[in-house]
């Protein structure tokens, strides 16, 4: 896991009975539950509605810890938004960007 001011990476895995949708869920409810408890400051913390998911092959998965660790260094370079435009297209992913920010 690692991120950036305005979002974040996290390469996990998890059971089969356990949806996508159910575990970033419960990954924001517990993340805001706890950074809300670390000051006045955070009290207005809250994630975005949507979220982008990407499957990754056993082969990969030492290449997308590296991606994740030098967050810092890659965005300098491309914003998040970019980046994410950018996955999409390399993965041949359609969207329609109209409903893709909050």
């Amino acid at each position: 896991m690692n991120g950036m001011t305005d979002h974040v990476h996290v390469l996990c895995s998890f059971s089969r009975t356990v949806t996508i949708a159910k575990l970033l869920e419960d990954m924001k409810r517990n993340s805001s539950r706890w950074i809300k408890s670390k000051g006045d400051c955070y009290r207005n913390f809250d994630w975005q509605d949507g979220y982008a998911s990407f499957s990754v092959s056993a082969y990969s998965i030492n290449i997308v810890k590296n991606y994740i660790a030098n967050q810092k260094k890659h965005h300098a370079d491309e914003d998040y938004k970019a980046e994410l435009l950018r996955l999409l297209d390399e993965h041949g992913v359609m969207y329609d960007e109209r409903y893709m920010w909050d």
